[in-house]
């Protein structure tokens, strides 16, 4: 039977990688946005691990409200690099330095 560690050490090692791939990868936007889902993959195991452990199904819905707002979060940041590959031929972190206003 897995226990509830087992899921925490899961969530911890996806959540170092996610950090691991922000510090590392500073040159491409894709990278950076996978690191970030790959954050919010681990922050959900925890709610579900926590939510099937205790008995309370709280944390299974709280996960699903995380999945709708990261979907569109996705759609958003997208739609932002197209536009920006379109425009600059690069998703490049440092073509981004040249929007600021």
């Amino acid at each position: 039977m897995v226990s509830l560690s087992d899921y925490l050490i899961l969530s911890a090692i996806i959540f170092c990688i996610g950090l691991v791939g922000i510090f590392v990868n500073r040159t491409n936007i894709i990278t950076l946005l996978m690191c970030v889902e790959l954050i919010l993959v681990a922050v959900n195991t925890n709610f579900i691990a926590f939510s099937h452990f205790l008995g309370n199904e709280a944390g299974q819905i709280f996960v699903f409200f995380i999945l709708t707002v990261a979907a569109a979060e996705v759609a958003i940041g997208l739609a932002i690099l197209t536009l920006l590959f379109r425009n600059k031929g690069s998703i490049n972190v440092d073509v981004t330095n040249s929007l600021k206003g």
